[in-house]
């Protein structure tokens, strides 16, 4: 790539589509670290899944600061890409990455620190919270493999080149599944781990991740040794300037992730069948959902490019509307697989209490409904950001969740002692206090005329 401006071709669904299901894949098997580890663990019993959604809300915190920040590196790499400056990918990628280490090497020494006595709080039993503290000190072990792999697989998907992250994932997932089954088992002379043996598995599965994308990496770009300087001259002034970018939108998804990990801290409080099912239901509308939100994403991704090339008239707007409409049928297709999903749930959770499956049926009303907003304010978000208007995004998220969503769910449980079933549809009520905000803002169009040029 040329220090001159990158001409790309016309962007069309169809380039959005390319690089979405490789993108939609890796989002699933990312989210689906956890799914598999509920999954292996599920045949334990009812304990066993309330110690992995225990632990779960802590890890699924952690993942998401680094997902956070990586999504940050992205958008930065995007625009670099647009505009063809290596130095500017060079500085983007460097800089991501050394956030993302600090994050989780900070995060890892807060769990030793004070997670025990967390989980101890949030667990139903003593066994509970042994079992979560056992599985999360493994699980850190992931956390630091993902710091690096989420790093470099943004900056693939900056690059339009969202296949490889994929494939790191079909390499390593195979991987996970067999090494969790043997160690929580005790399979082929291997220690029985129990629960902590599913999170041993995917950190098997993590390195190998990371170590295939950092060779794609080494092979494709040559770690950009060759690449002389940094944006402002120097590091330092470079890791500034993209920390100030990158701050609003690490906010805004470290407030999601926050405050879903704060309501799955506050179900603990449901009993334990009502807890199990939103603890098995949670991860499938992450899994789904990232069909949408993938979607999304790619579109993000193209209107940064655009605007790193400095296209922000008709072409720019053309390429929006239909990426818009076409979002829906992705939306559609989220709804349908929530539906199938709900159909073959006695078959993947076959042991389950009558109570957990009653729970888990009263769910498919909502799940219907809830792709299509959440779909439209996606695309709407990532359009946002991609233009910088990343502080007036963050502001939405933060106080639709924790001005609405974080307190209702306190009170329907800890108040009225309502069922899961009113819990689960705060989930469609918070995207539908959204859609306003998202819609209004973007039809005014500023976010066009920002300067965001690496």
């Amino acid at each position: 790539m040329s220090s001159s401006r990158l001409e790309l071709p016309p962007p069309t669904n169809r380039t959005v589509l390319l690089m979405a299901w490789p993108m939609t894949m890796m989002a699933i098997m990312l989210h689906g670290i956890v799914v598999i580890d509920t999954y292996v663990v599920a045949g334990l019993g009812e304990a066993a899944i309330a110690a992995m959604g225990v632990a779960g809300s802590v890890a699924n915190l952690l993942l998401g600061m680094l997902s956070a920040f990586a999504m940050a590196t992205q958008i930065r790499l995007a625009q670099a890409f647009g505009s063809g400056r290596e130095v500017g990918m060079k500085s983007g990628f460097y800089c991501g990455l050394f956030i993302n280490l600090a994050v989780a090497g900070a995060g890892a020494v807060l769990v030793l620190l004070y997670g025990g006595r967390l989980l101890d709080s949030l667990a139903h039993t003593p066994q509970i919270a042994a079992d979560a503290r056992r599985y999360l000190n493994v699980f850190l072990l992931v956390i630091l493999a993902e710091a690096v792999a989420l790093v470099l697989s943004s900056h693939f998907n900056a690059c339009g080149r969202t296949r490889l992250p994929f494939y790191s994932y079909l390499i390593s997932l195979p991987v996970n599944v067999g090494a969790s089954i043997a160690l929580i088992h005790g399979l082929g002379g291997l220690p029985e781990m129990g629960v902590s043996g599913a999170a041993a598995g995917s950190a098997i599965g993590s390195a190998l991740r990371t170590a295939f994308l950092a060779l794609m990496f080494h092979r494709h770009f040559g770690s950009y040794l060759g690449v002389a300087g940094w944006l402002r001259e120097a590091f330092w002034p470079a890791f500034r300037g993209h920390l100030l970018f990158a701050l609003p939108i690490a906010a805004t998804f470290i407030s999601a992730t926050l405050s879903s990990s704060v309501c799955t801290m506050i179900f603990a409080s449901l009993n334990v069948n009502q807890f199990a099912a939103m603890v098995l239901i949670m991860p499938w509308v992450m899994i789904a959902g990232t069909i949408g939100m993938s979607w999304a994403q790619a579109t993000g991704i193209i209107v940064a490019q655009l605007i790193g090339q400095g296209q922000r008239g008709p072409a720019l707007d053309r390429f929006l509307s239909s990426a818009w409409r076409a979002a829906f049928v992705t939306a559609a297709l989220v709804a349908l697989i929530y539906l199938l999903v709900w159909l073959v749930t006695p078959i993947l959770y076959p042991d389950l209490h009558p109570e957990t499956r009653a729970t888990l049926a009263q769910f498919l009303p909502i799940l219907l409904l809830l792709p299509f907003p959440k779909e439209s304010n996606a695309v709407c978000g990532n359009t946002l950001r991609a233009g910088g208007e990343t502080v007036y995004v963050m502001h939405v998220f933060i106080w639709s969740q924790w001005l609405f969503r974080v307190p209702a769910t306190a009170v329907m449980i800890l108040w009225f002692d309502l069922s899961a079933v009113w819990v689960f549809s705060l989930l469609l009520a918070e995207e539908l206090v959204k859609l306003p905000a998202f819609h209004i803002r973007l039809f005014r169009g500023k976010w066009k005329q920002a300067d965001v040029m690496t």
